[in-house]
């Protein structure tokens, strides 16, 4: 049976040394990143979280110890749970028209029309204007006396709501603000999709004489899975973010119908100054954006198909 030669103690040594060497290199590579995030991100969370727990208006030298009360404070007032459940169903709402107006929009350009790829870049433009900007622009179209939907509500004899100012339009027209901006996002992302399904596959499908609804619900969606996950996940984070549209078109009003949590975090933080509600605020909003990622990651990535 023949022998097993072990490695020299020169050899360890030296696979020693290239085993620190590679270590020392990895540390160089991250400490930069473990750095920046430490000082941006790891840092401002836990000190969101001690300001959660005192009472201070960012004003005082002292500042006071309160513990959890801060918490009983916020989940007992009713005005929280209205922000709350307007944060879910803004949302939810603009999550949901963004994804099926950018699909529409990305077939409807994923066709041989002509002037398409100009129309692309017309599409795609609001998603890179400011939103305070293009909120700006839309409190005039929303005018009830002389905006664009209230001249053309009055060609069919429909009085115009007051959109910005009612309580029952306020909600809808920041949405609709909000998926207007954010289409574009969504149809550039599916059409990379769209164009990156295989044609061989609608050939067979026609082949076998599947209809346009088969196609669709068969190929189409399937293949389109890794972009639909991924574009549920980033406009998901970035409906819970918004706020310069609330901000520019209704303030959070009419009697916080439009205001949200991270509004609400503004107004706490930066107009009534009490740290420890906007504290608490942002600490809610981060487990909501963290659950909803979660959830999102474990359970709706299991039914994504990559191809």
């Amino acid at each position: 049976m023949a022998e097993v030669a072990l490695p020299s103690r020169a050899q360890v040594g030296s696979l020693s040394r290239y085993r620190q060497r590679e270590y020392l290199l990895f540390i160089a590579f991250i400490a930069p990143n473990l750095f920046f995030l430490s000082v941006f991100v790891y840092w401002p969370m836990l000190y969101n979280f001690y300001l959660s727990m005192i009472d201070w208006d960012f004003l005082r030298p002292t500042r006071t110890w309160v513990g959890f009360g801060n918490y009983v404070r916020v989940f007992s007032d009713p005005q929280f749970w209205t922000i709350f459940g307007n944060t879910l169903v803004f949302a939810i709402s603009s999550v949901a028209l963004t994804l099926i107006m950018g699909l529409g929009l990305a077939m409807l350009l994923n066709l041989p029309l002509r002037g398409r790829n100009g129309v692309r870049a017309l599409i795609f433009a609001p998603y890179m204007l400011s939103g305070a900007a293009i909120a700006a622009i839309w409190i005039f179209m929303f005018d009830p006396r002389v905006g664009v939907f209230a001249t053309m509500l009055g060609w069919i004899n429909i009085p115009s709501p007051n959109w910005l100012l009612d309580s029952n339009w306020a909600m809808f027209s920041v949405i609709l603000v909000y998926v207007w901006k954010n289409a574009g996002y969504a149809a550039v992302i599916y059409l990379a999709g769209l164009q990156g399904i295989s044609r061989d596959q609608y050939d067979a499908a026609k082949v076998d004489g599947a209809n346009a609804l088969d196609t669709f619900l068969n190929i189409t969606l399937p293949g389109l899975g890794p972009v639909s996950f991924f574009l549920l996940v980033t406009t998901v984070l970035g409906a819970f973010r918004t706020f310069d549209i609330i901000l520019v078109l209704t303030n959070g009003g009419p009697v916080d119908a439009t205001s949200t949590l991270v509004f609400h975090l503004y107004e706490n933080g930066f107009v009534t100054f009490d740290a420890g509600r906007a504290g608490v605020t942002a600490v809610v909003l981060f487990l909501l954006m963290l659950v909803v990622t979660i959830v999102q990651i474990r359970y709706v990535e299991r039914r994504v198909t990559y191809a």
